[in-house]
């Protein structure tokens, strides 16, 4: 008898074939979360090291930032550590995410995290580097133009909400540019076809200029600018379900 044979206990368990039982699922998902959150945790603590450089980086579109209560400056410095730790440890949290919704795949398919993975996070970055650099400054130019046209008014950021505000128009940004991959993932798994897809477009390119009028001044240039990304994403996800996977 081998070593093996004589403790059944340390066989290595077989890979999910598809018939794991929800408990087992459901502990791997724990397992998943714990090991993302850990690795936020990491990240926090590297980019402690650097809060000034990154604050200085956030605060650059609207100059000197003011704190009104006494605790502000401290938990919005911790926001901004613990976001920037979030950032930090994207492809960690991205492997165990695709890891954890791509058992359905074999185990020659499951190679794909090594590109789906990279992808996630480039795609996630050029998103939230897209609103930084042209959603925000419009969106500030915009609302702050209200207060300039009053003589009792003056612009005074808060720190804190000046944070918030940045944080809700970037980092959706960053889920956005994720469509193609989700749409891909998807299709692959059958969920979504090619037909649904393209049945659905028309509302997707209807929608694309919404949020592009409802996030951006009311200049038709940044608000198409806002909506040919979004379009372009949808269309990526949805030639590679029909032409590709065939589906």
């Amino acid at each position: 008898m081998t070593e093996q044979d004589k403790n059944p206990a340390q066989e290595t368990p077989p890979e999910d074939d598809g018939t794991m039982s929800l408990t087992a699922h459901l502990e791997e998902l724990r397992s998943r979360i714990i090991k993302s959150l850990l690795g936020i945790v990491v990240g926090s603590c590297i980019a402690w090291f650097f809060l000034d450089e990154i604050t200085n980086w956030l605060v650059q579109p609207v100059g000197k930032l003011y704190y009104m209560k006494p605790g502000e400056a401290f938990f919005t410095y911790l926001k901004i550590d613990i976001t920037a730790g979030f950032l930090i440890a994207l492809p960690v949290i991205f492997y165990h995410a695709w890891r954890f919704f791509l058992p359905a795949l074999t185990r020659s398919e499951r190679t794909v995290l090594g590109v789906i993975v990279p992808a996630s996070v480039v795609l996630f970055f050029v998103g939230m580097a897209f609103s930084f650099f042209l959603i925000l400054p419009t969106a500030l130019k915009f609302f702050m133009g209200f207060g300039e046209e009053s003589e009792n008014l003056q612009v005074m950021f808060s720190f804190g909400n000046y944070f918030d505000f940045v944080i809700m128009f970037v980092l959706p940004f960053g889920f956005v540019f994720e469509l193609p991959l989700i749409i891909i993932v998807l299709g692959k798994l059958g969920i979504l076809t090619s037909k649904w897809l393209g049945k659905y477009r028309r509302y997707v390119f209807f929608f694309s200029f919404v949020i592009g009028a409802l996030v951006t001044s009311p200049d038709v240039f940044t608000q198409v600018a806002v909506a040919i990304p979004v379009i372009l994403l949808y269309e990526i996800g949805y030639l590679v379900v029909k032409y590709i996977l065939r589906r």
